[in-house]
């Protein structure tokens, strides 16, 4: 029985010494950061992941405050730095706002600063720290239930208009171990196709498909009952019993709080300029 995951750190195989094309290295302060790179796209059937970059920051549940708050969003921001070329980026909330366990992409954009008209409605020498600002749009449009349109369709389209440097798409993921649940974020730079991680998968936003760099960042927020059962028992499930997904009581908390942290990072990352305190002043 196949694993429902969107971790990398979780579906590829880094321990076989024959993998000479998949690289690991650990780091980090305030989160355990394993980085997964890989060279080709051998492992797309066996693993779900292409080439790339998969960067994993755990640490504890993101639903509870931290006194390492800051160096959280500061060392999450170092890493999407990384990730992001220079020049203007669009920044898409994936995912539906009216279930809150697919909330995390909108509400993270309703976080995101938009910057791209500021050089337009700005005089540029009365508010020079503002104009001076990375250009930044931000966009979050539902999902294909409700605009029966294709994310992948609207995000491209704006894409031939705004002609950004690269694409941030934000998106909740699903997990295999539920220590990762709700403590988790994935940093990639191969892209997302939304909804994958619980078999809803829908057109891809990959560079491929966009013509720029698609940085996916997520947190798995949903884990299935039988990859549940699986852990504990070493068991293999029937496919034909009843299966359902499974998300935290407080998932409320967790959304909103692990929405906020995300949206920190992104800030920190794309604008250099402000400070934690700047950020914090957005919210």
């Amino acid at each position: 029985m196949d694993i429902r995951t969107d971790l990398a750190v979780e579906s590829v195989d880094c321990s076989a010494t024959e993998k000479r094309d998949i690289h690991m290295r650990e780091r980090g302060n305030a989160f355990h950061i394993t980085e997964i790179v890989i060279d080709n796209d051998n492992y797309i059937q066996s693993a779900g992941k292409g080439r790339g970059r998969y960067i994993t920051l755990e640490g504890q549940s993101l639903s509870k405050f931290s006194d390492d708050y800051e160096e959280m969003a500061s060392e999450l921001a170092q890493e999407l730095k990384m990730l992001v070329p220079e020049g203007e980026i669009l920044v898409v909330g994936l995912g539906n706002n009216d279930i809150t366990p697919d909330a995390l992409g909108p509400q993270v954009a309703s976080k995101v600063l938009a910057t791209r008209h500021l050089r337009d409605e700005l005089d540029e020498n009365e508010e020079a720290f503002l104009t001076s600002l990375r250009r930044v749009s931000v966009f979050a449009g539902g999902v294909l239930g409700q605009t029966g349109i294709e994310t992948a369709e609207i995000v491209k389209a704006i894409c031939r208009e705004l002609k950004p440097s690269a694409i941030i798409a934000v998106d909740a993921l699903a997990c295999s171990d539920i220590s990762r649940l709700g403590s988790t974020i994935q940093l990639c730079d191969s892209g997302i196709s939304p909804g994958s991680g619980v078999s809803n998968a829908r057109k891809e936003l990959s560079q491929k498909v966009m013509g720029v760099p698609v940085i996916a960042v997520g947190v798995p927020t949903v884990v299935d009952m039988h990859t549940i059962v699986r852990g504990f028992t070493n068991a293999d499930i029937s496919e034909n019993l009843p299966n359902m997904m499974v998300t935290p009581r407080d998932i409320d908390r967790l959304t909103e709080r692990a929405s906020q942290l995300i949206a920190f990072g992104i800030n920190l990352a794309l604008q250099p300029s402000l400070t934690f305190e700047d950020v914090r002043g957005l919210f």
